[in-house]
């Protein structure tokens, strides 16, 4: 406890605000790097990582300065340097992805009337795919970032359009095996992997490979996932761990017009959107 005591006396020399606004910027950032990675397999990472320095250096600087151990004090720094390349690489995905947010600011994304035309293709699309029974499953990317999964995939960056998600999930195609991602106002990837769902997650019901990838994303995530079946073409919905089946082209779009008015955050204008839209019947699980 002396030890302890000796170590905050230090750290009180410096003037109160100076080491107040060191904190709060400390604690702003990782505020933020903790934001950035929720949901994601780096979070967890991440909050090692920080828990590794954090008692390391305390270790150090309570235990090494009082007994004199250098050898142990030189290896932590090596080991520092270590860690920063390991963590360069580990995540790398997500610092591509918080480069690219900070090179993009929200107010310079897609106007609401090119939301909502992004809405009416992705219903044309599927309505076409649902009447030739051509199976496909489109992945809606909200708060939750995919970019690990867009990473295993094909990368596009394309404008979304009903031709072009046609083409892609025309069977024979490189790219029409798995499935597609749509971040923002693009589609970000084709041929991505998803993890599966277990194959009891529906009771009574036997799902195939896509309907398990929607329940198995959208359990951990919140993103949304439409889903054609190549046997019946039948139209699925899948948020929140939940699979919406036999939905129809008013709810795919008022479902798509939430969805999207998530994303852009412009309320107002979808909700008249979706109010316009004909009550269906209750949706089944």
């Amino acid at each position: 406890m002396e030890r302890i005591g000796e170590y905050f006396s230090r750290v009180a020399v410096n003037p109160w605000p100076v080491v107040a606004v060191e904190l709060i910027c400390i604690g702003i950032i990782v505020y933020w790097a903790l934001d950035f990675l929720e949901g994601t397999r780096g979070e967890r990472l991440f909050r090692g990582v920080i828990f590794l320095l954090l008692a390391g250096v305390l270790t150090l600087n309570m235990v090494s300065k009082q007994f004199g151990f250098e050898r142990l004090e030189y290896l932590y720094k090596g080991f520092l340097i270590g860690v920063l390349i390991i963590a360069v690489a580990a995540f790398q995905p997500e610092l591509r992805r918080a480069l690219i947010r900070i090179g993009q600011p929200k107010f310079l994304t897609g106007s609401s009337q090119k939301m909502v035309l992004i809405v009416e293709e992705l219903v044309s699309a599927t309505s076409d795919l649902s009447a030739t029974k051509t199976g496909a499953i489109i992945v809606i990317e909200k708060r939750v970032a995919l970019g690990e999964f867009i990473e295993t995939g094909v990368r596009l960056d394309s404008r979304v359009s009903a031709e072009l998600l046609k083409t892609i999930f025309w069977p024979g195609t490189p790219l029409h095996d798995m499935a597609v991602v749509i971040r923002g106002d693009k589609l970000a990837a084709a041929r991505v992997q998803l993890p599966l769902a277990e194959a009891g997650s529906m009771d009574g019901v036997e799902l195939g490979s896509r309907h398990r990838a929607a329940i198995g994303l959208t359990s951990s995530s919140d993103a949304s996932v439409i889903v054609v079946s190549e046997e019946t073409g039948i139209v699925s919905v899948a948020h929140n761990g939940l699979l919406t089946r036999n939905v129809t082209e008013a709810q795919l779009r008022k479902h798509l017009s939430s969805t999207v008015e998530d994303i852009s955050g412009m309320s107002k204008r979808f909700w008249r959107f979706s109010k316009s839209i004909n009550n269906e019947s209750g949706k089944t699980s």
